[in-house]
C-alpha cells in the first residue's frame, strides 16, 4: 500500500507485486475499514445445530435416542446423524461382556 501511496497506479502496482488490480482494491478497502491488512477472522455460523449445544446435550443425556435429539433440536434425524459424525461422537454401547461369558450364557439358555 506504501507503493500505491507513493503515487503509482493500480496497474503498475499489480504488475510489480504480481497480484490482480481487484486484490489491490480489496486491500485498500480493508485497510481503510479496519486499519490493518491482517487476514480476516473466519466466523462459522451454524445453520441448524450448534455443535457445542449438541455436545452438551449428549453429555447431559447420554442415553437419549437420536430421534429424541432431533425432536429437541427441531431437525430431522439425518441432521443429527451428520452432526454427531462431524463431532466424532459414537452412539455405540459398550457392554463389557467378554466372549467367553457370552458363549457360556448362550449354552445355559
Amino acid at each position: 500500500m506504501d507503493y500505491m501511496d507513493a503515487g503509482n497506479s493500480y496497474r503498475k502496482t499489480a504488475e510489480i507485486f504480481k497480484v490482480s488490480t481487484s486484490t489491490i482494491r480489496e486491500w485498500k478497502i480493508q485497510l481503510k475499514e479496519t486499519g490493518t491488512l491482517a487476514p480476516k477472522k473466519y466466523e462459522r455460523k451454524w445453520r441448524k445445530i450448534d455443535p457445542e449445544k449438541l455436545r452438551k446435550y449428549v453429555e447431559e443425556n447420554p442415553d437419549a435416542y437420536q430421534h429424541e435429539m432431533a425432536a429437541e433440536f427441531g431437525v430431522r434425524l439425518y441432521a443429527i446423524q451428520k452432526a454427531l459424525k462431524r463431532l466424532r461422537i459414537t452412539r455405540k454401547k459398550n457392554h463389557r461382556i467378554q466372549r467367553k461369558e457370552r458363549t457360556f450364557e448362550a449354552r445355559l439358555s
